[in-house]
């Protein structure tokens, strides 16, 4: 489930955990959203991918609605990125993957489950990092109405998490977490029985997850990304110093500068390992053998995808 959910680009825990942080990473960086969709662990993987460039272009354009003078270096920047990161990443995406398979089919403890979620993190660091590139060559051209349009799309974004997870009746919160997180661990290990069900619904009533920080947190992100950006298009420093502030952005995505909210991040990160670990020993060997044979299969579409970009290069964004 741990590997599930960061190839798909959710979060490394299963309810409110700490996020990768990249799907905010800066404008150009919301291409790497595209990945949270083709990196789905599924049979059509290999012609998601192949649509990728294309899929980031609708993101990326949906949050910053590009001007017809723009358009052409960030279609051109996507295409760049995603030639980069099939020759480079899928190749390391792919090797975790079949470390994992080994491990699939044992027992699993809250720790071992931690160093896999800080491995993947880690992992997917570069990507963010290759698409900051490109961010800051494009800043300078912004202007002050397409904040605004960011600043929109945020808070309908912030309207649907609140929507979705802070629901004002308790009993239907819960429903939809459970419903969540059974969702993810199916797609892993194949239909889950009643006794694995209530595991989860027992793990996450006692979890520490508090929804009204998280969308706090968010939000506190969204308003230090914009104010970043007016603040760099106000002072107009060099690429260098642009490329620091955007690093910078990402960090604090990543680590949040509350220190009462990382506290809370590392309990909850910690109880989460706990609670992957205790579902995953409960799981059943036919379980175990469906979850190594979906790994080896995600695997499988990696290397095919890495193959076929020798000869065929991916199509950019029209």
């Amino acid at each position: 489930m741990t590997t599930l959910s960061a190839m798909r680009g959710w979060r490394l825990r299963p309810e409110g955990g700490r996020p990768i942080g990249w799907r905010r990473a800066a404008i150009i960086g919301t291409l790497l959203a595209a990945l949270s969709f083709v990196l789905g662990g599924c049979s059509s993987l290999r012609v998601a991918y192949h649509t990728g460039p294309q899929l980031a272009w609708w993101w990326a354009d949906g949050y910053m609605d590009f001007t017809s003078e723009q358009s052409p270096q960030v279609k051109a920047a996507i295409e760049r990125w995603f030639d980069w990161h099939r020759q480079t990443q899928l190749p390391v995406y792919a090797s975790m993957l079949s470390t994992l398979q080994a491990q699939a089919e044992q027992p699993l403890t809250p720790a071992a489950v931690c160093q896999w979620n800080e491995r993947i993190a880690q992992a997917l660091g570069p990507a963010v990092l290759r698409a900051l590139e490109p961010s800051a060559e494009l800043l300078p051209r912004l202007g002050e109405a397409q904040l605004r349009h960011l600043e929109q799309r945020q808070k309908r974004n912030l309207d649907e998490a609140r929507a979705d997870y802070l629901q004002p009746d308790p009993a239907e919160r819960r429903a939809a977490q459970l419903k969540r997180t059974v969702a993810r661990a199916e797609q892993l290990y194949g239909r889950i029985d009643d006794a694995q069900r209530k595991l989860l619904a027992d793990g996450l009533d006692a979890s520490p997850f508090d929804a009204q920080a998280w969308i706090d947190e968010r939000q506190r992100r969204q308003r230090d990304m914009v104010l970043t950006l007016r603040r760099l298009l106000a002072e107009k420093p060099d690429r260098e110093q642009r490329l620091t502030a955007l690093r910078a952005l990402v960090d604090r995505g990543q680590r949040s500068p509350d220190p009462a909210y990382r506290a809370y991040q590392q309990r909850l990160n910690d109880y989460n390992c706990g609670l992957i670990a205790r579902l995953h020993n409960a799981t059943t060997p036919a379980q175990r053998q469906r979850a190594r044979a979906n790994l080896r299969g995600w695997e499988d579409d990696l290397r095919a995808l890495i193959e076929r970009s020798a000869a065929e290069p991916v199509p950019g964004p029209t």
